[in-house]
């Protein structure tokens, strides 16, 4: 069974545990790899986050640019002119997020936003409007400002475990022991955070599925996410419609899967996250994560009154 925690947002605190909690996506990009440009227009992107709150999602996360394989993010790109621009500054995030995160609240002012941003500023604009924590799929390592900031908002944070950036995970060297090192460095991130204010309360670790993970990688991680239970924080699982799932549900095609025909897949790998201690899973598709989590959380609740399995190669005791 999953420990249970009571997670510290900004203004209000949550139980995990009891139930798996859905964190429905808002994207407002142009480029997200499945979703891009379809919510960019302000008033798309609330109906499209009420309906997720419609179809039950506990959480929304709104993010206003893309960390899709192969994005330039978290850094610079260089001009026709030799200046340098930041990829998606925090202005243009800001302009993208911040009417879609205020049209949400005007509507359901009680709605549980989280901000999906790297940016300290964008921390700052988005929970100074309502939202209860910031999503930082750095870790809080790519703004200098980021750990500090949030430390002052007191907000709930997400560190979301990642190797490299984007633009880099395609060439990232294979690694063997993919779930031991996903746990020291969520472990050595969570303690920079507390050390700089951050308290541990208001902390959830994600190990970031495909977040520099090639497609074989993913599949250990998943399996070994109990593995992450020992850091002592509830964790989150985002495994919607990626890659990796594209990757195995095509084989039998002769070709990856593309995002949209990844929907059932994607409830699988979401299942087996619950299954191996996840206390909120990050999902596109709010309905059908709503009622496979339920059946997955009494697995989950009828699982703690038996008797471990058996594992392969295991003597089975001798009745009398």
């Amino acid at each position: 069974m999953r420990p249970r925690y009571r997670w510290q947002l900004r203004s209000c605190s949550i139980e995990l545990g009891e139930r798996t909690l859905i964190m429905g996506i808002v994207n407002v990009t142009p480029d997200s790899f499945y979703d891009g440009g379809r919510c960019l227009a302000p008033e798309k992107a609330v109906e499209h986050a009420l309906r997720l709150l419609d179809e039950g999602a506990d959480i929304l996360d709104i993010g206003g640019e893309s960390t899709r394989p192969g994005a330039h993010v978290g850094g610079e790109e260089t001009l026709a002119d030799g200046t340098a621009k930041l990829i998606v500054g925090a202005e243009e995030e800001m302009r993208r997020v911040m009417p879609v995160l205020e049209g949400v609240l005007r509507v359901r002012p009680h709605a549980v936003i989280s901000i999906d941003t790297y940016k300290a500023a964008v921390a700052r604009a988005a929970v100074a409007a309502g939202a209860e924590i910031v999503n930082d799929v750095s870790a809080l390592q790519w703004d200098s400002q980021m750990v500090s900031t949030c430390a002052q908002l007191g907000c709930g944070v997400v560190l979301v475990h990642t190797r490299g950036k984007p633009r880099q995970w395609r060439s990232l060297p294979s690694e063997p022991n993919l779930a031991s090192l996903v746990e020291h460095e969520l472990a050595n991130r969570a303690n920079v955070a507390m050390k700089r204010g951050i308290q541990r309360d208001h902390i959830v670790v994600d190990p970031g599925f495909g977040f520099g993970k090639s497609f074989e990688e993913n599949y250990p991680l998943l399996a070994h996410l109990g593995q992450l239970r020992a850091l002592g924080f509830p964790l989150l699982a985002g495994t919607s419609r990626k890659s990796f799932i594209g990757r195995t549900i095509g084989r039998r095609f002769g070709h990856d899967a593309p995002p949209s025909a990844r929907l059932y897949g994607s409830v699988a790998a979401m299942v087996a996250s619950i299954l191996r201690g996840a206390h909120i899973v990050r999902v596109h598709d709010a309905k059908p994560a709503v009622e496979a989590a339920a059946i997955a959380d009494e697995v989950l609740t009828a699982s703690q009154d038996l008797d471990p399995l058996p594992l392969p190669g295991m003597v089975p005791p001798k009745l009398h």
